[in-house]
């Protein structure tokens, strides 16, 4: 290594000839000259004794012809290997190549504005909604392509009307919204029929309003929104760990506060952090529509004489005052409520938890109020005179003759 570098600095830096170096050094004409052609340093090597697959490579390479997936382990049971596994798998690995067509991994680029990815993440861990009762509740996740901001909420349900109220309620947040939006096969926003997708008639609905596309990825193609999946393993190794909760809204209270470190983290595929482009991808995307779309539970009914509605399986007190006339219902994420002739006759905070019963206080008083004044009512005594008739008069009109 050493002759090898003063030689060329002889004969580069210093001009020598060939003729001169070598007398100089001792060395022959012919390794100045090999010195000189060599562009890098020479290198030690040993000869190579061959290795035990060597011999049953022919056999492995006429499995891996007709057979390119075919597992190192079935393709050593096949030709009786004895040997070491992991030299024969080696081997099978840099053979495989030459068989197996190469499907290689595109590098997807996003532009400012261009899309978000959504999907739920159904953390491992259950959140108290009621006394000695937790639950799995989804979290809606979205991940902007371009600046790789990060968004996130515990929804009550994974249903329609819950998870567009929580879309939107993030979308509120950002502020605009992307031109696509990206989902897998879930059951509020559609699904693959026929070879082509079909939203639901909620999902184009909102879409409609906020004036942008829903993508439904294709069955089994979890590459088509990687972003949003790594997102979702990070949540569960980054915010989860450590981590306890007494309720929901302690929940999506710690996740606002995590969400606000982590969009300020350096984003090593970016190369910066996702609020240095969180402004530019803003700037680009479709702005919010003047008037928000149709989310969360609605419904009409006639209020019954028990004066309850219920919403995803719990049920809330109404005002006894309108039974039997017709009630609006709106439910968002955090309230419930109940509304006739445009005057509100209910409100409740949503309820996590299934099959429960709310009541107002105000509601039970003024059924019990109702109920007693309509009692007293039924049980007043009615002051009325009645006629006394004469006896002779019954004897009449019974054809009797009267007793002297």
């Amino acid at each position: 290594m050493e002759d090898w570098a003063e030689i060329r600095r002889l004969h580069r830096a210093e001009g020598m000839p060939i003729k001169a170096i070598a007398r100089r050094m001792g060395i022959s004409k012919n390794t100045v000259k090999r010195a000189l052609a060599a562009e890098e340093a020479p290198k030690y090597r040993r000869a190579s004794r061959g290795s035990i697959v060597d011999a049953v490579e022919p056999q492995i390479r006429e499995l891996l012809e007709e057979f390119p997936d075919m597992p190192a382990t079935v393709i050593a049971e096949r030709i009786g290997w004895q040997n070491s596994l992991t030299v024969l798998k080696n081997r099978v690995r840099m053979l495989r190549p030459y068989y197996k067509p190469v499907d290689p991994a595109s590098r997807t680029t996003y532009q400012p504005g261009e899309l978000a990815q959504c999907d739920l993440w159904f953390p491992p861990a259950r959140v108290p909604v009621g006394p000695d009762r937790g639950m799995s509740l989804p979290v809606l996740v979205m991940v902007s392509g371009y600046s790789r901001w990060l968004m996130a909420r515990m929804l009550p349900s994974r249903t329609a009307g819950d998870l567009f109220a929580g879309m939107w309620a993030l979308l509120g947040l950002l502020g605009a919204v992307p031109k696509t939006l990206v989902w897998d096969n879930e059951g509020a926003i559609g699904a693959w029929k026929g070879g082509r997708a079909q939203l639901t008639r909620d999902a184009e609905s909102f879409r409609g309003t906020l004036g942008v596309r829903i993508l439904q990825c294709r069955p089994a193609d979890p590459e088509a929104k990687g972003l949003v999946e790594r997102a979702n393993g990070y949540l569960e190794t980054s915010f989860l760990p450590g981590r306890s909760f007494t309720s929901p809204t302690d929940f999506n209270g710690q996740l606002v506060g995590w969400l606000q470190r982590a969009n300020q983290r350096h984003h090593r595929r970016i190369d910066c952090r996702p609020a240095d482009r969180i402004a530019a991808d803003r700037a680009a995307m479709v702005a919010l529509p003047p008037v928000a779309p149709s989310v969360g539970w609605r419904g009409a009914t006639r209020l019954a004489r028990d004066h309850y509605v219920r919403v995803a399986s719990n049920d809330y007190s109404v005002h006894p005052s309108v039974i039997g006339r017709m009630v609006e219902v709106i439910a968002d994420l955090e309230h419930v409520t109940v509304t006739c002739a445009g005057q509100v006759v209910a409100r409740h905070e949503r309820c996590w938890d299934a099959h429960q019963t709310l009541t107002d206080p105000a509601h039970a008083s003024a059924a019990a109020a109702l109920r007693s004044a309509r009692l007293q009512v039924a049980t007043a005594p009615v002051d009325t005179e009645v006629e006394q008739r004469s006896l002779s008069d019954y004897d009449a009109l019974l054809g009797v003759e009267g007793v002297a």
